[in-house]
């Protein structure tokens, strides 16, 4: 693990601090680029993004697919929770918090946006850090591999259907073309240019490859840095006027993750899965693909919405709450490797 990867906490809580105070010194400048979009997706965040999860994707070999049915029980505890227990659940609990308990401290005209952002943070699973969140667990990199690889796969085809369903139910109107183009903007052109790349390095042998990804490291990280930076400068001014409102919108988030990862974690052990395994499986099931996320809540909602924010404290609590979870999943495996009573 990088040295980037290692304090990735510290390094988020440094953006937070220093996003929020460049868009007060220097409003005009974020402004003017908050304001620098095509289609309603932002220019800059978009740049950002693919920057941040092309080298991701580089490293996703997807004939890991092939090796699924090695880890049949662990993938499908993961598959289970991702696409039928995740979204719905976070659509049920934005429900509850968002539109009944906490509604008369929230503005009643960001109240859809903000259930929209938090559906659109729960529909995607995690792709990018979960390398780290598996490495930190000491899980079986074969079965994170395979898992990441079958999941960018399925998300490629169902997370604008989920998305446009919850958000149907949720009484938000679905623009479908933007909703479509921030899927193939965001999913589908860097999947597949990541994997022709790949191709094109491993002709050149593997330690090219490797040598390439290592150097596009740092890139990744810095753009996830960065874009932070930028996410928090042309969001400082609600997140200043409402600290009450980000703390409000992280009560679902912490539910869901901490919901998910036990049920994950629990139904594995059930299952007799290993625990390198079962490990890696609770956090991809907790954790979220917030890149995605933001970028397509800036893409459908625009970049001052109730959406884009709910998927900015979505990134600002998930790097706490992810290691969290390695803790105790770690500090469990005695109590996890013990045959569950009868």
């Amino acid at each position: 693990m990088g040295f980037f990867e290692r304090y990735l906490t510290l390094w988020v809580c440094l953006c937070i601090v220093a996003g929020i105070a460049l868009g007060q010194w220097q409003p005009g400048l974020f402004l003017a680029l908050s304001a620098m979009e095509v289609a309603q997706v932002n220019i800059p965040v978009g740049l950002l993004i693919w920057v941040m999860i092309v080298p991701m994707l580089l490293k996703i070999d997807f004939a890991a697919l092939g090796q699924v049915r090695t880890h049949a029980r662990g993938i499908g505890v993961t598959l289970f929770i991702n696409w039928a227990v995740k979204p719905f659940s976070m659509a049920l609990l934005a429900w509850v918090f968002i539109r009944h308990v906490f509604a008369p401290w929230l503005p009643p005209e960001q109240v859809d946006g903000y259930v929209a952002g938090l559906i659109l943070l729960a529909a995607a699973p995690c792709t990018a850090m979960v390398f780290v969140w598996s490495q930190l667990c000491r899980g079986d990199p074969y079965f994170t591999l395979s898992q990441v690889a079958l999941n960018d796969s399925i998300m490629v085809v169902a997370f604008a259907p989920i998305v446009a369903l919850l958000l149907g139910l949720s009484s938000i109107a679905v623009p479908w073309a933007t909703l479509l183009t921030s899927v193939a903007l965001y999913i589908v052109a860097p999947v597949i240019g990541a994997q022709l790349w790949r191709k094109v390095l491993l002709r050149r042998g593997t330690g090219h490859f490797n040598a390439v990804a290592a150097r596009l490291g740092p890139a990744s990280m810095a753009a996830l840095l960065l874009t932070l930076v930028l996410l928090f400068a042309f969001q400082g001014e609600s997140i200043l006027a409402q600290p009450r409102v980000i703390a409000l919108l992280a009560v679902p988030i912490l539910i869901q993750v901490v919901f998910n990862a036990g049920l994950a974690y629990v139904l594995n052990r059930q299952l007799g899965v290993r625990h390198c395994v079962a490990g890696p499986s609770a956090l991809i099931g907790a954790s979220n693909f917030f890149e995605l996320a933001v970028a397509t809540a800036i893409g459908l909602f625009g970049l001052q919405s109730g959406a884009a924010l709910a998927t900015v404290v979505g990134v600002l609590i998930e790097v706490p709450l992810m290691l969290a979870v390695v803790a105790v999943v770690n500090r469990s495996r005695g109590w996890y490797e013990r045959a569950p009573a009868s």
